[in-house]
């Protein structure tokens, strides 16, 4: 995938938003040569597995100037980062339980100059602020995340879902969603995009 068609998907993206996107290449090629934070088979399709699968999220839940999400154990900073280029008026913190992943963050944070963006060393059960989204990329079951973040939600919503999860998922969930004993909305990435690796992946959403 090109940067071309990532932003066919996006049309509304403002030049500085495009050059954000297009320097995360080279970025990540230079920072996984020293910290790997993505697969090597992966590198070469960043744009699809990681940064489009990333912002499929706002395709889902498009966030509102001045709301605030958590990224829970981002890795080398997805959804996170992909999501804060997109929404320059939202705040972003990340956190992971590995200290070198999240220097892989900072790094590229600052290279892009995201000022709406801060990264820290920290399980989830430690941050202690609280959010109106909390967003994932297949971390752990679901049953098993939940807990990491009951009670992080502010109480007031202001977007069109109330403040939850939208949490990043792929295969066959019925056994998983069943056993979390939450109550879900599901959203199919292959109604967004027509690429063969969107065909079984999700965006789970769980009211906070």
């Amino acid at each position: 995938m090109t940067s071309d068609e990532l932003f066919s998907h996006f049309p509304d993206l403002t030049e500085q938003q495009k050059h954000q996107f297009n320097q995360l290449p080279a970025l990540y090629d230079f920072w996984n040569n020293q910290i790997n934070v993505i697969s090597r088979k992966d590198i070469e399709h960043l744009f699809e597995r990681h940064i489009l699968h990333s912002l499929s999220i706002a395709k889902v839940m498009p966030f509102l100037p001045g709301e605030s999400v958590l990224d829970v154990g981002t890795g080398g900073g997805f959804p996170g980062i992909p999501l804060a280029i997109l929404f320059p008026d939202t705040k972003f913190y990340l956190v992971d339980s590995i200290g070198k992943k999240i220097k892989v963050v900072q790094e590229v944070a600052k290279a892009l100059g995201l000022k709406n963006l801060r990264a820290e060393h920290l399980r989830a059960e430690q941050v202690n602020e609280k959010f109106d989204f909390v967003v994932s990329r297949a971390v752990t079951r679901l049953g098993e995340f939940y807990p990491w973040i009951k009670g992080k939600f502010n109480k007031q919503s202001k977007n069109s879902l109330p403040n939850g999860i939208l949490y990043l998922k792929g295969g066959d969930l019925e056994e998983e969603i069943k056993e979390s004993g939450l109550k879900v909305q599901q959203y199919y990435l292959k109604d967004y995009f027509p690429q063969e690796f969107f065909e079984t992946k999700q965006v789970i959403y769980v009211k906070g």
